[in-house]
């Protein structure tokens, strides 16, 4: 889509939305994102146009997914984010150790209107996204095209760029391990299985550069640090869209979605609701993959995505015939054991 009808569409969203939904208001909103061409994303479809539509004062913040600071907020009843992205497990842990409020679904919309993961009783899905592998095509006209190819050092020598994160890595080891992806979580479920992710891993370990930014992970692929990494689908396309020729890699895809949550304590909570409930409205969110390629939740906002655009989003049809839906309740019932040994092997 041109720039000015970008433009336009978000100043119809503005319009809807501050003509049905609320009426003008004042006030601040601290938001906080996960950065880079994500938050440019978020900043063109949700930020600048709730601020236009509602008067309020909206800061944007960002920070990498770590829990310490909002916890330091929380516990000391010094609370400076109001509303928050955050992935999955972060969430659902959160909500269980009470850092977000719980979400008031009436002043969002109806359950139904959106996908079925997209609710949850602290948050409201913001966008779906997946873990892919990617690499150079103006370097690689024939690069690794699954998660198999992507450890064969041999025949693309050079070195890999994963999260630093147990999460997805492990998921995305037994994958390349021959796991089918129905069978992903069963075996990881096991001692066994987790043995043999990590076993995995360690043939590629000393290839391995880890990365903590979605931004990071495609700066290194450019700049030749790493011939293939993991990384996210829509930094891939955002990057591409800027002149880039990284390969979008769908086999094997590991997706999830992102929510909107509001930080215990939330000093503007009143603004925060408001701002989910534009970031969640159909209005919104057909705009928002029109800057990067992420899924959306709303059911009608789906409907809306032009069919060029719907094919490089990770919840088309043939995009999810290979894909694994990232388990949140494994991970908060696994994760802080995974993370453990995850950084003690990394150390090793």
């Amino acid at each position: 889509m041109k720039k000015r009808n970008l433009l336009s569409a978000i100043a119809v969203a503005v319009t809807i939305v501050a003509t049905t939904v609320w009426a003008a208001d004042t006030g601040k909103l601290t938001v906080v994102g996960a950065g880079g061409v994500l938050q440019d994303a978020e900043r063109n479809a949700f930020f600048e146009p709730f601020a236009k539509a509602s008067g309020v004062a909206l800061t944007e913040d960002s920070y990498s997914g770590q829990m310490a600071k909002v916890r330091a907020m929380v516990s000391s009843g010094s609370v400076s984010w109001d509303v928050m992205q955050v992935e999955q497990n972060t969430l659902l842990s959160g909500c269980a150790e009470g850092l977000f409020e719980p979400l008031d679904w009436s002043k969002v919309g109806k359950r139904e209107d959106f996908i079925p993961e997209a609710y949850n009783e602290c948050g409201v899905g913001a966008f779906v996204w997946s873990m892919v592998p990617t690499y150079d095509k103006s370097k690689l006209s024939n690069g690794p095209a699954t998660w198999a190819n992507f450890w064969d050092t041999k025949t693309w020598p050079g070195k890999r760029g994963f999260r630093q994160t147990a999460k997805m890595t492990l998921e995305i080891a037994l994958l390349a391990d021959g796991v089918q992806p129905g069978d992903v979580y069963k075996v990881l479920a096991t001692k066994a299985g987790q043995d043999r992710a990590f076993a995995k891993l360690d043939q590629i370990k000393p290839d391995i550069i880890w990365w903590t930014s979605g931004a990071e992970s495609l700066e290194r692929l450019a700049a030749g640090d790493v011939v293939a990494t993991a990384t996210f689908n829509g930094r891939v396309s955002a990057a591409n869209a800027t002149g880039k020729n990284f390969a979008l890699v769908w086999n094997g895809q590991v997706y999830g979605i992102d929510y909107w949550g509001i930080v215990k304590g939330s000093p503007n909570k009143a603004n925060a609701e408001k701002f989910i409930a534009f970031a969640a409205s159909e209005a919104a969110q057909s705009v928002f993959p029109e800057s990067i390629a992420y899924g959306v939740t709303n059911l009608k906002a789906i409907r809306t995505i032009r069919p060029e655009l719907a094919r490089d989003l990770p919840t088309t049809e043939a995009n999810l015939a290979s894909a694994v839906g990232l388990n949140t309740e494994f991970w908060a019932d696994n994760g802080e054991a995974l993370e453990a040994r995850f950084a003690t092997w990394r150390a090793q």
